[in-house]
């Protein structure tokens, strides 16, 4: 069983930046595959960032690379997401979900490969 709890959401202005935390309960992080994922009112669930346990480099969506970036972070089985140059398109409730065993790379953005789920944060930026 995993549990994922995510932290760090608040209102920003555009342009800013601001990191999200996810706190894993379970096997460590190292082991499973780990994503970031954001839903807007009325709008699909989107994968952002994901980190597998193969140690492969991170995986980005389009829309955010460049700007956002996974790491395992500095508190024990943690994963953090430094959300950089902000963007009032950027707001929405961001979560995080967790997955044991393979995912091919090409997947790893999409929300049905994953079956853990933590609650949310919500990230809200202004103009």
């Amino acid at each position: 069983q995993v549990q994922l709890v995510e932290s760090g959401g608040r209102s920003v202005q555009a342009g800013g930046r601001l990191s999200l935390s996810c706190a894993v309960s379970g096997p460590p992080i190292r082991d499973i595959n780990i994503a970031w994922f954001r839903q807007a009112p009325g709008k699909e669930r989107e994968g952002l960032a994901a980190l597998t346990p193969g140690g492969a480099g991170p995986t980005y969506a389009d829309s955010v690379k460049g700007r956002f970036f996974i790491s395992r972070g500095y508190a024990p089985n943690t994963v953090t997401l430094q959300m950089d140059t902000l963007k009032p398109e950027d707001s929405a409730m961001y979560v995080c979900a967790a997955q044991l065993g393979f995912i091919h790379d090409s997947r790893l953005l999409i929300p049905d490969q994953f079956k853990f789920w933590g609650q949310g944060t919500q990230v809200t930026v202004s103009s």
